[in-house]
């Protein structure tokens, strides 16, 4: 029997491998191997493009839940790919709002080129701003590692002035975050409230799996509930759902909360949330660079490495 040490460090394995930018490009280099791994990415991805994405936000939608869109990608260094990038987003924005589907737009600052120059990043979110003000679309700022955490909220902190409609996630697992909750429920824009998928150490984030994190995570709802502030409750741990069910009653059904889980991961429990009069919302990641996003969905049940090799199976 595999012990929860080992598990842990199967999980950290994941992890670094999902942070590896070297490896990624090595087994995405490999005709053969990109197309074995993308195959385990499809559970969890809606595929490559735009219009694939569109389609299964709608089936999200046929089930009674509301959708968030994301288009895989982060850490680019360079403007003209940058520039590339926020062109795919533009692409998902006229989508949208050529579908009709309700479906907020999520990405990581890194991908919109952040690390090559901020004016970069934020001229990006600006044009998409644009691009969906008539729809009055909601923007997400996706959690990159906390090395990037004081950058990213800083820029949230920019763009919140001028776009109520830019919301930011924060990460339950760092120590920091209640301190960063009091700066963010200062400004208008939609917490999503995730327990944290990056590899970081213990002196910066609880352990997962962790009494600590639990704890943790039902004190910062606790506390943006009773706010009043907007919040997606972004977690597919059923035990950690009850719980907040339990001790948060009906404040879980007013018009600022809402469930959120992601595609291929919680279906059932968002479905039976949904059923029980709860706000919910599927998210949708489309894109080739879906490398970092998949491996730390696997880090979060170790177990996953089994249905992933059944799915290379698949046809």
């Amino acid at each position: 029997m595999t012990s929860a040490t080992e598990i842990e460090s199967a999980a950290d394995t994941l992890r670094a491998w999902a942070l590896d930018e070297g490896l990624k490009q090595q087994v995405m280099s490999s005709p053969s191997l990109a197309a074995a791994v993308s195959k385990v990415a499809r559970r969890y991805t809606a595929g490559d493009s735009v219009a694939e994405s569109i389609a299964v936000a709608g089936a999200a939608v046929a089930r009674g839940h509301q959708a968030s869109i994301e288009y895989a990608g982060e850490s680019v260094r360079s403007a003209e790919l940058a520039r590339s990038e926020a062109g795919v987003f533009l692409e998902l924005a006229a989508a949208i709002a050529h579908s009709g589907v309700p479906s907020t737009i999520s990405f990581d600052l890194s991908h919109l080129g952040l690390l090559v120059d901020q004016e970069l990043a934020i001229g990006h979110v600006r044009q998409l701003a644009a691009a969906t003000n008539h729809l009055g679309t909601r923007l997400m700022i996706s959690a990159e590692g906390s090395d990037r955490t004081d950058l990213v909220l800083d820029v949230y902190e920019r763009l919140s002035a001028e776009i109520p409609r830019v919301g930011i996630t924060l990460q339950a697992r760092l120590h920091r975050t209640p301190a960063d909750l009091e700066r963010v429920l200062a400004l208008p824009g939609t917490i999503r409230l995730v327990k944290g998928a990056f590899l970081e150490p213990e002196s910066v984030a609880y352990p997962r799996g962790s009494a600590e994190l639990t704890a943790a995570y039902l004190q910062l709802a606790g506390t943006i509930i009773d706010a009043g502030h907007s919040v997606n409750l972004a977690t597919h741990d059923d035990e950690l759902v009850d719980t907040l069910i339990a001790g948060l009653g009906g404040a879980l059904k007013s018009a600022t909360v809402e469930f959120e889980m992601l595609l291929g991961l919680g279906t059932e429990l968002l479905d039976r949330l949904h059923r029980e009069g709860y706000a919910t919302r599927e998210y949708v990641v489309f894109g080739g660079e879906w490398w970092l996003y998949v491996l730390n969905r696997i880090a979060e049940h170790p177990q996953r490495v089994v249905t992933a090799l059944a799915d290379l199976n698949r046809p």
